[in-house]
């Protein structure tokens, strides 16, 4: 697979996301409906016939489990079908930070993040074990934070459906599972439930609360040994100041008779929850701020369950940047990003803009005249795509600047301005864009007269926005 393969003759697969041991994942678009998706192919070279099947078969049970998983933790499904080869499955492409990732950077998390996030896996496998499903691969590297701090819980692709009348999907000779997060039952081979989930939840809190996973080993085999044979670690032999509850809520959890585990994983998220929201350890629980300028936080859902959002702090920790573009590649991304708005694909465009804007201003001013021309057209981007509240705040911080240039281009100072006017009145706010226009009119009219096209526009704009204030009353 390579960039820009165009797939079902409506997705282009745009970069990689990640790999897994049957498949790999990319970055894509949909062309029909101009919004970014993941793409994951099922990589069968090397594979016997039975086994190619058999992973076939996986795949599609992959699509079908996840698609009738009607839950916010698990990524929509949107399309799945045949490429070449291959066998593919469309699905929501999730913004923001993986889990493993998360603890490279950070070590251990505080207490109330830990709980968070475990709270949001429970209620995802809640919803799946109520369907007869089984991750059986729940670790780290399955997980991802959004910018809202939703967790997701991603790649079903080894959940097996319990029942006695299907068989499970096993290929002969390979584990299913992940060693450090597998229970012992699961590494014997024996039978798998709900709990077999809790178990790898358990060794996942263990790890977010300590930085390592519970049985540390050499190699696979002697991993899993110990899942079987040693004795269940504490937290609290650890790390200091784990409350009580968190500390014996994780050994249940790592119990090797999964009679001894919590009964479900609605149980594991009453007893999560209390701590999710508590305050913990300063400096432990600051928000992660992503390269894009948005923050992670997945105490959130828990403390503002609909929102608004509370501003972001002042300090806070920034992640690796990529490394800036060079002139000649910003050059091929703005003719790339044209080409694009011209097939009116305005949200693929803007992605591509905004990625290469990212990249260029972590060493270059985003106040020089190339950066500034490329914020310009992305801000006219979203507005074309839709993304109103995405353009307010680039038109905003554009007016800013601009003013600030040693030569001040006033027409497109004035246009930031009306813009930004006309973003407010998208997203409802008809007093703020009002208030705005009326202030841009009085100017355009001591600037150029009654007779200024500027005059025109600005005196339109508010004659529409008077009949929709008349038509709602």
């Amino acid at each position: 697979m390579q960039a820009r393969t165009r797939i079902g003759d409506r997705y282009e697969v745009t970069y990689p996301v990640g790999r897994g041991g049957m498949g790999e994942v990319w970055a894509g678009y949909d062309e029909k409906l101009d919004r970014p998706v993941a793409i994951k192919f099922l990589r069968r070279p090397g594979l016997a016939e039975g086994a190619r099947d058999t992973a076939v078969e996986r795949f599609i049970r992959e699509a079908r489990a996840t698609a009738r998983l009607d839950h916010p933790g698990v990524p929509t499904v949107h399309d799945v079908g045949f490429h070449d080869d291959s066998i593919y499955i469309v699905m929501q492409l999730v913004p923001g930070l993986v889990l493993a990732d998360l603890l490279a950077e950070r070590g251990r998390l505080s207490v109330s993040w830990a709980a968070a996030i475990g709270a949001q896996i429970c209620s995802v496998l809640a919803a799946a074990h109520a369907r007869s499903l089984v991750h059986r691969d729940l670790k780290p590297l399955n997980v991802m934070i959004t910018p809202t701090g939703t967790v997701k819980v991603l790649d079903f692709g080894v959940a097996a459906l319990l029942g006695a009348d299907l068989p499970r999907l096993t290929i002969t000779g390979q584990a299913l599972g992940t060693p450090a997060y597998i229970a012992p039952e699961q590494a014997l081979g024996g039978a798998i439930g709900p709990r077999t989930d809790l178990y790898a939840l358990g060794c996942v809190l263990f790890e977010l609360l300590t930085g390592s996973p519970p049985y540390p080993a050499d190699n696979a085999a002697d991993m899993l040994h110990r899942h079987q044979d040693d004795p269940i670690p504490l937290i609290d032999e650890h790390r200091e100041g784990v409350p009580d509850g968190v500390v014996q809520l994780v050994t249940r959890l790592l119990a090797k008779n999964p009679k001894d585990r919590p009964t479900s994983a609605a149980e594991v998220y009453e007893l999560l929850v209390p701590f999710a929201t508590a305050q913990s350890e300063l400096g432990e629980d600051m928000p992660v701020i992503m390269p894009d300028g948005q923050s992670i936080d997945p105490t959130m859902p828990h403390r503002y369950p609909f929102g608004p959002l509370p501003l972001m702090p002042t300090t806070v920790e920034m992640l690796a940047v990529p490394k800036p573009p060079s002139t000649a590649a910003l050059e091929d991304v703005h003719d790339r990003a044209r080409a694009l708005a011209e097939a009116e694909r305005f949200t693929q465009a803007a992605e591509l803009l905004r990625t290469a804007l990212q990249a260029a201003t972590n060493r270059q001013s985003a106040n020089s005249p190339k950066l500034l021309s490329l914020r310009l057209d992305l801000a006219n981007l979203y507005v074309l795509a839709g993304a109103y509240r995405e353009a307010l705040l680039e038109f905003t911080r554009l007016e800013s600047d601009l003013a600030a240039q040693p030569s001040v281009d006033r027409e497109l100072v004035w246009h930031c301005r009306q813009q930004a006017a006309t973003c407010h009145a998208e997203l409802g706010d008809v007093p703020a864009a009002r208030d705005q226009l009326e202030v841009l009119l009085a100017e355009a009219q001591r600037a150029g007269g009654s007779s200024s096209p500027n005059v025109a526009h600005v005196e339109a704009v508010l004659s529409t926005l008077a009949r929709l204030d008349r038509g709602s009353s």
